[in-house]
């Protein structure tokens, strides 16, 4: 799938985004429950998020330019940063909310068609979430899959507040209801953290992951056998876009064709190891001392 066509379940997460906010609304209204406030107000949050991630999946789905000759799939670390600082910034308007209830603990109404109301926004949130998680795995989208936990944890805590107003509404102890509310705020926090953490490693150009270098060693190191080394391996990885770069060492008797042959059946074969990697290899003679001058971080010879 191209990435520009991902931009449909952004366009799904904002229609989600919309029709919680409308219920929640209207359930907070209804019971005067400053645990579904807080879930109204997280929801408005997922608006601005779904909203920032359509833009970013826009601006990546560009094609490589002069200026961007790699192309433009960081901008999705951008998107997935702003949903952990968004998720945040949610965590703490709940606990606002739910400190100053718990001092000034107020009676609850209509609870009943309050938390159905409540109850279906979250099924909606529920099943949008699963459907973007699904496709930022299989697309390799840290925006969407931002998007998605960022509207999992929305449900997470919805499920917090409705088990607490139905819990306040049972004992008709008050004061459950903000401490429910502030459990969840400091629930969702380790989203946050999680996708701040990643988004600033895409950023760093952190390599890849330990799984996806190890296919990448396996295949060199199966051709140390034809009198071959390779050295300053490094990987790097841009939302879907992988780089892997290295030097390929052959014995200096082979001529420039055979060592470019290997070198590419090399690099086609990292690439199905890896789908979609963009690699960019050296080659050097073995014998020559300076060959080995550039080992790099990541050396594995």
């Amino acid at each position: 799938m191209e990435r520009a066509s991902l931009q449909k379940y952004a366009w799904l997460s904002i229609g989600a985004a919309v029709a919680t906010i409308i219920l929640k609304t209207v359930a907070f209204l209804l019971t005067g429950s400053v645990g579904l406030l807080s879930d109204a107000a997280e929801s408005l949050v997922n608006l601005a998020g779904a909203i920032v991630a359509l833009f970013m999946l826009r601006v990546a789905a560009r094609p490589a330019d002069e200026s961007h000759a790699h192309g433009h799939s960081k901008a999705e670390y951008f998107s997935s940063g702003f949903e952990g600082v968004l998720i945040l910034i949610a965590a703490m308007l709940i606990a606002y909310a739910a400190i100053q209830r718990l001092f000034d603990p107020q009676p609850l109404e209509s609870v009943g068609i309050g938390l159905i109301i409540s109850t279906s926004a979250s099924v909606i949130n529920f099943f949008v979430a699963r459907v973007l998680l699904k496709a930022g795995k299989k697309y390799d989208s840290i925006t969407l899959e931002a998007d998605g936990k960022h509207l999992m944890t929305d449900v997470w805590t919805s499920v917090g507040v409705i088990a607490g107003v139905a819990a306040v509404a049972i004992t008709g102890w008050l004061r459950l209801d903000p401490i429910i509310a502030l459990l969840v705020a400091a629930n969702i926090v380790w989203t946050a953290i999680g996708l701040l953490r990643r988004s600033a490693a895409g950023l760093m150009d952190a390599s890849l992951p330990k799984d996806e270098q190890a296919a990448v060693v396996k295949v060199l190191d199966q051709y140390k056998s034809q009198g071959v080394e390779y050295h300053a391996l490094r990987t790097r990885q841009a939302a879907a876009q992988r780089f892997v770069s290295f030097h390929l060492l052959v014995p200096g008797s082979w001529t420039v064709q055979r060592g470019h042959a290997l070198l590419d059946q090399i690099e086609n074969e990292i690439c199905q190891a890896l789908p979609g990697a963009q690699v960019t290899a050296h080659l050097e003679p073995l014998e020559d001392p300076v060959s080995f001058e550039d080992k790099g971080p990541n050396h594995a010879h």
